[in-house]
């Protein structure tokens, strides 16, 4: 007895410090890339601060990349197995040979602004101006190109635009009148406007399809690791749950993120626009529509994007199998999940 005294006196340390639940299974460590600083990435950050990989077996670190570009290449090359990143380089990765698919919707339309400097007040003021976008081929290129079409300007001939990375980068290039316009998504958009900057186009209101920020990793890694995909897609599906259901803590965990936001009222409404059904899906499927939608746009360049479906970027197998089986439904109590 005074030897079984003394192993749980030993022990008791041990379980304040280490809880159960991480003696009961043990965490497989992954590390997971994102590639920018937005709402988009609210779920995995959500899903960090809260506990929910652990509670799934997962001991997910996390890594930023300040370009899709890169993330990409981190997945492909295995340093990053899976990313959280936009639909466009891990299509057009797709088309170029590798094996990348999206895995998990996330953010399946466009939350974007093209914002313009405070003397840029209509389309023709912008006319021989300069709007800047992350990189060409990212979904801050597309957007630019769409919000210009649909204001009336033609993108590379009535306006100039120029890769300048972060939307810190092209903010400050606005500010100091280097470029005249950039988009921008939330909560940057609305720190820009507080700031004196106008709205030209808001592309969210239009309700285009677009596989925007989700998740994605190799048909290879799904293939060797399925267990460890299937728990990561139940995190996500998890995370987006407490997301629409717990304002307060993922107000502070965007505030966090974005680099400490200072204004409350910023924060609300970015959470509130980020965590809406038309953009964030409780049914976290990746957007068919969606990803022709960036098909479409690249086929004017690729033959290949022309001829592809699709379906070959897209594995809804985990998200089907949460789904089919009820358990999305009962995260949402007295309410149907909308697919």
């Amino acid at each position: 007895m005074r030897t079984l005294r003394a192993l749980i006196l030993l022990s008791f340390p041990l379980l304040l410090i280490f809880p159960t639940s991480t003696f009961a299974q043990k965490l497989t460590r992954l590390t997971v890339g994102y590639s920018s600083l937005s709402t988009s990435f609210l779920p995995l950050w959500m899903a960090k601060e809260t506990g929910l990989f652990r509670n799934n077996g997962l001991d997910v670190q996390m890594v930023f990349f300040n370009t899709g570009t890169t993330a990409v290449q981190a997945l492909l090359s295995g340093d990053t197995p899976i990313s959280h990143t936009a639909g466009s380089p891990i299509i057009q990765s797709h088309l170029g040979g590798s094996d990348a698919v999206m895995i998990v919707g996330g953010t399946v339309s466009l939350d974007w602004w093209l914002m313009s400097r405070p003397e840029i007040k209509t389309a023709q003021d912008l006319k021989g101006g300069v709007v800047a976008i992350s990189q060409f081929g990212s979904s801050s290129d597309f957007v630019a190109r769409f919000a210009l079409k649909k204001i009336g300007l033609t993108p590379d001939k009535d306006v100039t635009l120029v890769q300048l990375g972060s939307p810190i980068n092209r903010q400050a290039a606005m500010e100091t009148g280097r470029v005249q316009a950039t988009v921008h998504v939330h909560p940057s958009t609305l720190i820009a406007q507080k700031k004196g900057f106008n709205v030209l186009a808001d592309v969210a209101a239009l309700g285009l399809a677009y596989q925007h920020t989700g998740v994605a990793t190799t048909r290879k890694f799904i293939k060797e690791h399925p267990d460890i995909v299937r728990a990561y897609v139940k995190s996500q599906v998890e995370s987006v749950q407490r997301l629409k259901t717990d304002r307060d803590t993922g107000v502070k965990v965007l505030a966090k993120y974005m680099g400490g936001i200072k204004d409350r009222e910023i924060a609300e409404k970015s959470y509130d626009l980020a965590v809406a059904e038309k953009l964030l899906p409780r049914k976290q499927y990746p957007t068919l529509e969606g990803i022709k939608t960036i098909l479409d746009g690249l086929a004017e360049k690729d033959p290949k994007a022309k001829a592809a479906r699709a379906e070959d970027f897209a594995d809804l197998k985990f998200i089907r199998e949460l789904d089919e089986s009820g358990f999305i439904d009962r995260l949402y109590p007295g309410r149907a999940a909308d697919r």
